[in-house]
C-alpha cells in the first residue's frame, strides 16, 4: 500500500491505479522542471539560499499530493511552477475582446 492509499480522506486505490497516478505525476513534474530548464531558470550555480518556516501539515500535504519525498525537490518544483507563465491565462489574454459585442453566451 502506498502513501497515497494511507492518506486521510483519500479512498484506497488499486496498485495499478496508484502506479499510473505516480507515473503521471512524475511526468508532469519532469515536464515542469524541463520547461524551467529550457527557460534558463535552472542553470548556473545553486547559490541562493531559501529558508522559511511552514506548518508541517502543509509540507506533508504538498509532498503527498505531488509525490515528492524531498523537501528540497518540493521547493524547486513549487518555484518552477510559480515561475512559469500559466498557459490558460495567456490564452485568455490573447482572446480578450474577440467574441464581439453582439455575442450571446448561453448559460
Amino acid at each position: 500500500m502506498s502513501k497515497l492509499d494511507k492518506a486521510p480522506g483519500v479512498a484506497p486505490t488499486s496498485l495499478s491505479q496508484t502506479s499510473l497516478e505516480t507515473s503521471s505525476l512524475a511526468l508532469a513534474h519532469s515536464t515542469v522542471l524541463e520547461e524551467a530548464r529550457a527557460a534558463g531558470l535552472l542553470t548556473g550555480e545553486k547559490s541562493e539560499h531559501v529558508s522559511f518556516r511552514a506548518p508541517p501539515a502543509l509540507i506533508e500535504a504538498a509532498k503527498r499530493e505531488s509525490g515528492v519525498t524531498s523537501t528540497t525537490q518540493l521547493g524547486l518544483l513549487a518555484l518552477a511552477l510559480l515561475a512559469q507563465p500559466d498557459p490558460v491565462i495567456s490564452a485568455m489574454r490573447r482572446m480578450r475582446g474577440r467574441l464581439g459585442a453582439d455575442h450571446q453566451l448561453e448559460y
